[in-house]
């Protein structure tokens, strides 16, 4: 899969133990240093579990207009058709007679009729089959349990040991929910960029909020759609990315991309649209689930996605090339310096575009701007390396400065990327560095150079 075209691999923290955790994420970094890539390693947060219990006979076929009875304290291996036990206990506090609840990814839809106690007595809207542990939702969200649970904070302090590069946040209702998850990673002196998991209705109406404080989001649009309809879904995906990408934040678009590739060699076409789409609108990642955790063509999932993605980036509409903060002050020097950068690539025919970085900032500022110039980031940095592989665009590369003499360092640089073939003699590159070589966050400049051999 890193041969075909993995960046990032995505651990589930909602299955295994912490040593089978360990040696997955032992697996990808050995898998990647086998291929000679850098992959990086995204480790998700279970988040509260908002399930039914089990049944006697391991599932149970409902029927519409039969009555239901959804309670956490009933036996939880012990449901019926009647009834079934529910993991979350206060499920009772946050429902009301008429709410509508939907289990199985809304396959099933029950409507609450009364809430006595912890017992929910409802009918069967939408019936079907509905076996063991399926997921419930609360049509329109207002679910109040929180995003981080106990368990949770055990898996961020392993999270943190383990060096993860991105860790993603369940059910993120809101910044607070965010804050909590990085005052805990920080405690244990982890250093991962946190992603939001965009997925209860609260949190798009905390959108704003939750991108003042994550540096990615994760447009996750199985929990998504089920609370905000399917209607509504790819309306609600452009919308959050385009606000990430306004934010200067990184977006991961998530959810039966390929759903079909479980069982088949090939996708559909309207899979194959999907994930163009979600590219043309300006995605940095574009994530595999049950096609590469579970299916049976997990490698050539990665390659058919992989090429679609290559398909869809030959195709540059107008908007993508706008000025995203066209109109906004800057933050800061290195964000300035970037957007400078990307203007003069798509206004110059610059073969690349390479940003001297300790900490990928500066690349990642530029990567929020569409062009057809790759952009190397040349660092030191192990972790950048790693962490840059989520960037749009954004290709890591070794390089130690060890001279600060311009001509020396140019030359450097050249010898680099003409050795690892990403440019010619006579091309010209954009090169962004700071004064103070190993200093983070002390990009300033930007130089347009043209490439030559060394002389011997």
């Amino acid at each position: 899969m890193v041969r075909a075209g993995l960046d990032v691999a995505r651990i589930n923290f909602s299955h295994g133990t912490r040593e089978s955790q360990r040696k997955r994420v032992e697996m990808v970094r050995q898998a990647a240093h086998e291929a000679g890539r850098y992959v990086g390693v995204l480790a998700d947060l279970a988040g509260p579990k908002i399930r039914i219990e089990s049944f006697r006979q391991g599932k149970v076929e409902l029927t519409e207009g039969a009555p239901f009875v959804l309670d956490p304290a009933l036996d939880p291996e012990a449901g019926t058709s009647a009834g079934v036990g529910v993991a979350y206990k206060n499920l009772a506090n946050d429902v009301h007679a008429g709410d509508t609840l939907l289990l199985s990814d809304g396959q099933i839809v029950l409507e609450v009729e009364k809430v006595e106690g912890t017992r929910i007595s409802s009918v069967v809207r939408v019936g079907g089959e509905l076996s063991n542990r399926k997921g419930l939702n609360r049509q329109g969200g207002g679910i109040s349990a929180p995003a981080v649970t106990d368990k949770d904070l055990e898996d961020i302090r392993l999270a943190a040991e383990l060096g993860i590069d991105y860790l993603a946040v369940s059910f993120a209702r809101d910044a607070d929910d965010m804050r909590r998850a990085q005052s805990e990673l920080r405690k244990w002196r982890g250093e991962a960029r946190l992603v939001a998991k965009i997925e209860r209705h609260e949190a798009l109406d905390n959108l704003a909020g939750i991108l003042s404080v994550t540096d990615a989001v994760m447009v996750a649009r199985g929990d998504l759609g089920v609370e905000m309809g399917y209607a509504e879904l790819t309306g609600l995906q452009k919308t959050i990315i385009r606000q990430s990408l306004a934010r200067n934040r990184v977006v991961i678009t998530a959810t039966q991309m390929m759903e079909s590739m479980i069982q088949n060699p090939i996708p559909t076409r309207a899979e194959v649209s999907d994930v163009a789409n979600a590219v043309l609108d300006g995605t940095d990642a574009v994530m595999l689930s049950a096609e590469s955790a579970t299916g049976k063509f997990p490698v050539k999932a990665v390659q058919a996605m992989a090429d679609v993605i290559r398909g869809a980036e030959k195709y540059q509409l107008g908007s993508v090339r706008n000025m995203v903060r066209a109109e906004e002050e800057f933050g800061n020097t290195e964000e300035a310096i970037s957007m400078a950068v990307m203007y003069t690539a798509n206004h110059m025919r610059v073969r690349a575009i390479v940003a001297l970085t300790e900490s990928g900032m500066t690349p990642l500022w530029m990567s929020r701007i569409r062009s057809d110039m790759p952009i190397y980031a040349f660092t030191r940095q192990e972790g950048t390396r790693r962490r840059v592989t989520l960037y749009r665009g954004v290709y890591a590369v070794p390089f130690d400065i060890v001279h600060t003499e311009p001509a020396v360092l140019y030359s450097a640089i050249f010898d680099r990327l003409l050795e690892l073939g990403l440019v010619d003699v006579n091309d010209l590159v954009i090169l962004t560095k700071g004064e103070l070589s190993g200093v983070s966050g002390g990009t300033n400049s930007m130089q347009i150079l043209r490439v030559t051999k060394r002389v011997e």
